[in-house]
């Protein structure tokens, strides 16, 4: 591993203006809305046409795919890492412990477009979709995370 001046930032803005259809999730995610939790790496939920997109992205910014596009495909997920790690998601579904099918096109066509630093922004899941992917492994802190989106949504709409 060789170290790199990875700039987040930098990084959401090259994803937003390559058009991969990409959304952060995640830990990261619930950063970027402002939820105070720790996390040590990112997470995407990518339509699985744009792998070869994303990773011309990421190899600007250092990072090497785990694995080649077609073997992405087939295990439904790689990593692009170096001294940062992005774990990408490229099933086109994906079903929650409970037994709800979430649609990475459904969720993308709710997207909100969150905005960084100068002209950037990044995709992110609605809140429902954003719990939703919350309910995909349901680890412990999963849990914690949909209880603290449920505080953010109850605080974004204004109900005390």
């Amino acid at each position: 591993m060789e170290g790199t001046d990875f700039d987040e930032l930098e990084f959401f803005g090259a994803l937003a203006r390559s058009g991969a259809r990409a959304l952060l999730i995640g830990r990261r995610a619930l950063v970027v809305l402002g939820i105070p939790v720790l996390t040590a790496d990112y997470d995407f939920w990518l339509d699985a046409d744009d792998i070869e997109t994303l990773n011309a992205v990421a190899r600007r910014f250092g990072l090497r795919p785990t694995h080649a596009p077609g073997e992405a495909r087939a295990r439904g997920r790689y990593v692009l890492e170096n001294d940062e790690r992005v774990d990408v998601l490229v099933a086109r579904t994906v079903d929650t412990v409970d037994g709800e099918t979430v649609s990475h096109a459904d969720v993308w066509s709710r997207r909100r477009g969150l905005p960084t630093a100068g002209d950037g922004s990044v995709a992110i899941p609605s809140l429902d979709d954003l719990i939703a992917t919350k309910r995909f492994a349901s680890r412990p802190k999963d849990v914690e995370d949909i209880r603290l989106l449920e505080a953010f949504r109850q605080r974004e709409s204004g109900d005390r």
